[in-house]
């Protein structure tokens, strides 16, 4: 008796990455595309229609982002496997799709082979992370967080803000937002206010 073909959902607002991605894997005897979607709210509701065995999902996408979208799915279906595939590797994207309960991780420009592996183990049970993905996970998660209002003027300080203008944008009084740009160069481990915004960048802590 032949055994089952695994069941997938393409998340994925790019046609061409989807269309892609179903070419590669119906040629694969055990596995089979069951649905795709654009959005993540056409992901919930084809998730919820076909009960896929694992989901493959991009991570940036209009209105609800991957990660929101995973962590919407793993709430309904606690037991569901996604795996994310996706062109953005910053820290803090790594972080928010694991977070969101992704158990697996990948870029678009991995080979087809590592690629129909880590979906066979994934679906298997197992969690897949590059070595230099893990690494930076390692790294991000024993770095301080920023709170919410540290992050706030993080923001700024990429746009390019003053302490004055962070301060009247916020409404605290000037020597509190020095004292927030203080943490936050400790945080981040940085000497200056440009070093904080370029780190802020690469790190995906703030999109431009």
């Amino acid at each position: 008796m032949a055994k089952p073909k695994i069941r997938l959902l393409l998340v994925d607002d790019h046609l061409v990455v989807r269309i892609g991605l179903r070419s590669l894997l119906e040629m694969q005897p055990d596995l089979t595309v069951v649905a795709e979607a654009a959005s993540g709210a056409a992901a919930l509701k084809e998730f919820e229609r076909h009960q896929p065995d694992l989901t493959l999902m991009d991570l940036r996408m209009p209105e609800m982002d991957g990660a929101a979208t995973t962590a919407a799915i793993r709430a309904k279906s606690p037991d569901a496997r996604v795996l994310v595939l996706t062109t953005f590797d910053t820290d803090e994207d790594i972080f928010r799709a694991l977070q969101a309960g992704a158990c697996g991780y990948l870029l678009k420009n991995t080979d087809s082979e590592p690629l129909l592996k880590t979906i066979r183990a994934v679906h298997a049970g197992t969690y897949r992370l590059p070595a230099e993905v893990a690494a930076r996970l390692a790294q991000r998660q024993a770095a301080p967080e920023l709170s919410p209002r540290e992050r706030e003027v993080l923001e700024l300080i990429v746009k390019g803000r003053s302490n004055k203008e962070i301060g009247s944008a916020l409404g605290v009084a000037e020597n509190t937002v020095k004292n927030h740009v203080k943490v936050i160069l400790d945080k981040l481990g940085v000497q200056d206010r440009t070093q904080a915004a370029t780190t802020a960048i690469q790190r995906g802590i703030v999109r431009l």
